[in-house]
């Protein structure tokens, strides 16, 4: 064994078990460290108070007046818990978080000290935008950049920081974060569905997309992965060989926890307890040291900021734990990758879940409604939410492994589909007592006998409805929820604001009842939408051409999957619902695929420098080995050497064989590699990289994989999959 393994094995082995602490009830615990209602009612004036929900419930702006007071109560209440800085924690293009400390402290003209927090702090800082991606809004030299408060989602308080949660814009007002677009897509949703809701109940005032994440991840022994150049610093594996035994017994799916594993989960969960993230589910996934965490339910911009805060707080108490936590979508060549299942609904302010089937059958109509306009979005728009998942990593995990394919189908299952068919059978135009009868009683009103039985899933679908809600599976670990909510809540917003345009012109012009103009606009949408429903292999070569047939998207590549958002429908779509302008929209497909070339680049260089520096001399070193073996042999036995050392022989053959393919394919990528670095479009240099560098990894792959399993373990460099994936 070499060196550096024999070495991260040792350090790994050093690690004592950490024992498990739980101290007071989770209900007890929760949100202790988040400025909510509680908290508000607490410190602020009931003026102060009422401004701040009426900015969350219907987006009213806060005077500065309130915003003194806010900041008042807030900077109290921080200070009385121990802390000593506060920051605006935004989201910028980079895909992870931010923020920049300041002080409480401060010093008045006369020289004293004081701590200072006031309404202006509170609302906007300025922080240095030119280091962030911006897609070309702004220049190097234009540094000027703006956060602002976003009342939706509560302060909270991390180590001794105040966090504040906010959106970034330029100078010139356009986002340059994840946040600023989420937030515009679910004011369109908002107002798009409660216009809808309104003709089942007139009590509904607001309408808020709930959002419901699934976390999968990858715990590794801290020393072992940082053993590994490619985990380091790409955090995938770019070369391996399979263990074997990897997860074909499928005796880690579910499996008991192991104690230092679970010493790490009840760390985290109390820590996402404190801080209002309502974790509830964990359990091991199907390959060897994968792991789930799920919680409950809640409203979308919250729980995209609660998401994200947990990907922070689970790296740092790993670290605590000796792992290295690995969010890539497919960190192990032939394993299962990890996602982070989406689970999305519509919720109203009275309490109802408007993907949920109800006790009547109007309540039924409802659901359906509700349920097709979602069908019918993502039938005009799968090209546009495939390109909302799509990223370097995730074009690894796309189409295998129980992760969906690259076609966007939906899931409904066999007896919803039956609703459906029976639907799309209605006549035009008014409905006869005895249609609606047998409407509403016979179809309609046994939905949810239907769905109490319809618990059947399908693991290959990307959009899958689960009873009450659809499930978004194609997003990746890594992934910010902010870009696949923000697409979807946009064409769900547009498709639902057509919808009323078409009922409501039904009802004025043809005179038709409500009922049956709804009846009416829902029997075109299945028709129309049919050929996005899909309950079968996803993974099927039959569905790959069923699909082309009917002419769905299958973009397998992010540079493909982006050109969407160059198109006139999406920019007019955007632009119409008030999310993105083109410029935004432009400049952030520039930054995706800028990020898509580094990713690529940064593999392509480890890749070389881990042939190069590590295997090659591996390679030679062991050939040497073998040869002085020869030699003695030779030596020993003269010519008749050779009938006794045939095994050597062929493997020095097969080495140098493999090891000159290797090489020469190495020595390729990085020629290739300069072609493209020198192309100066990014469109251009993404598709380069896609088409001309990165088949490459592939090849090379191979042959350093073959080996690995010729070069002697003391030798080989690089810690194995069986020593990665089976340390406890």
């Amino acid at each position: 064994m070499s060196k550096i393994r024999f070495d991260a094995l040792t350090e790994s082995h050093k690690r004592t078990p950490i024992t498990i602490e739980e101290k007071g009830k989770r209900s007890e615990l929760f949100a202790k460290n988040v400025f909510n209602d509680e908290k508000m009612l607490q410190y602020l004036s009931r003026e102060a108070y009422k401004k701040v929900k009426d900015a969350i419930f219907s987006g009213k702006k806060i005077d500065r007046k309130i915003a003194d007071q806010v900041a008042e109560g807030m900077k109290a209440w921080a200070l009385s818990m121990g802390a000593t800085h506060y920051t605006h924690w935004f989201q910028p293009l980079t895909g992870a978080t931010a923020e920049k400390h300041d002080a409480f402290f401060d010093l008045l003209p006369d020289g004293r000290a004081m701590e200072k927090f006031g309404g202006s702090q509170l609302v906007q800082q300025e922080p240095d935008a030119s280091s962030f991606p911006s897609g070309g809004i702004r220049n190097t030299f234009e540094a000027r950049g703006y956060t602002a408060w976003d009342p939706t989602s509560p302060a909270f308080i991390y180590k001794t920081t105040l966090c504040i949660p906010t959106i970034f814009v330029a100078y010139t007002g356009e986002a340059l974060d994840n946040k600023a677009p989420l937030l515009r897509a679910l004011h369109a949703v908002d107002e798009a569905a409660t216009a809808v809701a309104q003709y089942f109940d007139k009590n509904v005032r607001k309408v808020y997309a709930t959002l419901g994440w699934e976390q999968e991840y990858f715990l590794l022994d801290k020393a072992l992965a940082k053993s590994r150049p490619d985990l380091l610093m790409t955090g995938r594996t770019l070369v391996g060989n399979a263990a074997a035994k990897d997860q074909q017994l499928d005796d880690h799916y579910f499996g008991v926890i192991h104690s230092r594993v679970l010493s790490f989960m009840s760390d985290l969960e109390k820590q996402c307890t404190q801080l209002g993230i309502p974790v509830k589910t964990r359990h091991n996934e199907v390959a060897p040291n994968q792991f789930e965490l799920a919680p409950v339910y809640e409203e979308a911009n919250l729980s995209v900021d609660h998401n994200l805060l947990l990907m922070d707080l689970m790296e740092e108490i790993g670290d605590k734990h000796g792992f290295v936590v690995l969010f890539h979508e497919k960190p192990f060549a032939g394993l299962n990758g990890s996602g982070k299942h989406n689970n999305w609904s519509l919720a109203t302010d009275t309490g109802v879940n408007l993907l949920s089937p109800g006790s009547t059958p109007m309540k039924n109509l409802q659901f359906l409604t509700f349920f097709v306009n979602t069908i019918k979005a993502v039938d005009t728009y799968e090209e546009l939410l495939r390109s909302s998942i799509a990223s370097a990593g995730n074009d690894h995990r796309l189409g295998a492994n129980e992760a969906p394919p690259a076609i966007l189908s939906i899931f409904v299952g066999k007896q919803l589909a039956s609703v459906l068919d029976e639907l799309e059978g209605v006549s035009q135009g008014k409905l006869s007592p005895e249609e609606k009868t047998e409407l509403k009683l016979n179809v309609v009103g046994k939905i949810p006998e239907i769905l109490l039985d319809n618990t059947d899933r399908n693991r290959t679908s990307p959009f899958a409805f689960t009873g009450n809600k659809f499930e978004m599976r194609g997003v990746g670990s890594q992934m910010n929820c902010a870009k696949p909510m923000t697409v979807l809540n946009t064409i769900v917003a547009k498709q639902l604001t057509d919808f009323k345009k078409e009922v409501d012109a039904l009802i004025d012009k043809k005179n038709l009842k409500k009922d049956e103009a709804v009846f009416n606009v829902l029997r075109e949408y299945i028709k129309t939408s049919k050929r996005i429903r899909f309950d079968g292999d996803g993974y099927s070569v039959d569905w790959e051409k069923e699909a082309k047939k009917r002419k769905l998207s299958n973009n397998k590549n992010t540079p493909d999957a982006l050109r969407v958002l160059a198109t006139k429908e999406v920019v007019k779509l955007f632009g119409d619902m008030g999310v993105m302008s083109e410029v935004e929209l432009n400049a952030h497909r520039e930054v995706e695929l800028g990020a898509y070339v580094f990713h690529i680049q940064i593999e392509g260089r480890v890749l070389g420098e881990m042939v190069n520096n590590y295997v090659v001399p591996a390679v030679v070193k062991y050939q040497n080995q073998l040869l002085q073996n020869v030699q003695g042999f030779k030596e020993v036995y003269g010519a008749g050497h050779k009938k006794l050392v045939g095994p050597q022989l062929d493997i020095l053959q097969k080495m140098t064989r493999h090891l000159d393919e290797v090489k020469k394919q190495t020595d390729a990528m990085i020629e290739a590699r300069k072609k493209a670095n020198a192309l100066t479009d990014i469109t251009k240099k993404a598709e380069a990289y896609c088409n001309e560098v990165r088949p490459f990894f592939e090849s090379i792959r191979y042959h350093v994989d073959r080996l690995e399993r010729l070069v002697a373990d003391e030798h080989w460099p690089f810690t194995k999959y069986r020593e990665l994936l089976f340390v406890k």
